[in-house]
């Protein structure tokens, strides 16, 4: 058996082995091409100018408003380090920035489980060597497995920029941040939504930092976060590679005998993430499914409640504004939907819905000191079955 190394398909071409040696210098994720991308993205490749100080101020005296109300709400507390909750806007290029950083963990789970490390000094099969093996398809399963960091890289770098074109601040997606009580709002983007919808500029601004800091609370739980980043992680981690997944589908669209449009069948390929990464869906992540989305579904249907609570009273425009967001926020672009999918974060209506009727079956059947139990312990965060009948998640609970 002769190592991989000996049936390179870039042998004899210095230039492509060359350049192939430099991304895979990196480790499994080519970072640097990923940072660049999400910027070029995030920027329209011009450059940013910096947030105006009055913004700052304005955050900083509607998040202390915020804040207060937060935690006379929920009971929740604000604060995962001790100190007082900041809201700091920002830039588009910062959010980019602070997110592929938080990101990283995942999508290097999900690197690994694509391509496993090989063993130090062993022996890795050419299938070249396998007559059994179509020779092309060997090659490009090769040259794909070569490209995985880069591919990778490139694929993240492309979601984060696109999210960061249209996202207010850090929880738009549900995933847990570094421990940090400085939360980050996206400065341009609320701007750019309020005048879109000619909405009062500081009734948006303040329904915004209700959503970070009420995300915040009830995400900084300890028990909350460890249970949510250990479903993420499982998740990206249980990735099966199928290097064929690429070229089987582009066949498929050549077979197609409906006639549709070849161009719209290759666009709706390409927003597939794994299609464009070999990744398969495991039976494992297929278990996982189910409790990532009931608990994702459960955090936002509270989020959505206690902002109803709070701002009916609080924001002037606040069903203006409520509507508008709520839209939007299923009403997502393929970059969206994209980074969903890869994540087991697909939020649909019916997801928000399910999570929606969960909170509003445990206040009618035991008011708001029932609901304050949901956050509780771990031992108390509802199974999906229970998402799905809110009384025996009270049955069990009071057992």
């Amino acid at each position: 058996m002769r190592a991989m190394s000996q049936g390179n398909p870039f042998e004899g071409m210095p230039f492509f082995g060359d350049l192939l040696k430099m991304l895979g210098s990196q480790g499994p994720v080519q970072w640097d091409g990923a940072r660049q991308l999400a910027l070029s993205i995030a920027t329209g490749g011009e450059s940013e100018p910096n947030v105006d100080p009055l913004e700052r101020v304005k955050y900083e005296q509607l998040a202390r408003v915020a804040d207060l109300q937060v935690a006379q709400a929920t009971g929740l507390s604000t604060s995962t380090t001790g100190r007082s909750v900041t809201v700091a806007p920002v830039t588009r290029s910062q959010w980019a920035l602070t997110t592929l950083d938080a990101y990283r963990p995942l999508v290097e789970k999900m690197a690994t489980a694509l391509h496993p490390p090989t063993a130090t000094g062993e022996e890795v099969v050419n299938p070249a060597d396998d007559p059994s093996v179509d020779p092309t398809e060997a090659w490009l399963s090769q040259i794909m497995g070569l490209l995985s960091p880069m591919l990778l890289g490139m694929t993240t770098g492309s979601l984060v920029g696109h999210l960061a074109t249209r996202s207010f601040g850090l929880f738009d997606l549900p995933i847990p941040r570094p421990p940090s009580d400085d939360l980050l709002v996206v400065a341009a983007n609320v701007d750019g939504f309020a005048k879109d919808w000619s909405m009062d500029g500081d009734d948006l601004r303040l329904w915004v930092c209700l959503h970070q800091i009420t995300h915040h609370a009830v995400l900084g739980l300890p028990h909350v976060r460890a249970r949510l980043d250990e479903l993420l992680g499982d998740y990206a981690a249980a990735f099966e590679s199928d290097p064929d997944a690429l070229g089987t589908k582009l066949a498929e669209l050549d077979l197609d005998p409906t006639g549709s449009d070849p161009m719209a069948s290759f666009q709706e390929l390409m927003g597939d993430p794994e299609v464009v990464l070999g990744a398969t869906r495991s039976a494992r992540q297929v278990e996982i499914l189910p409790w990532l989305e009931a608990l994702v579904s459960v955090t936002e249907g509270y989020v959505d409640h206690v902002m109803d609570r709070i701002g009916q009273g609080l924001v002037g425009s606040y069903s203006q504004i409520t509507e508008a967001v709520r839209r939007r926020r299923v009403e997502a672009s393929a970059q969206d939907r994209f980074v969903e999918r890869l994540l087991g974060l697909e939020m649909t209506q019916a997801h928000f819905d399910r999570g929606t009727a969960f909170v509003e079956g445990v206040v009618e059947r035991a008011g708001e000191e029932g609901l304050e139990r949901l956050w509780a312990s771990a031992a108390l965060l509802p199974t999906p079955n229970e998402v799905d009948a809110p009384g025996l998640w009270l049955a069990r609970i009071d057992l």
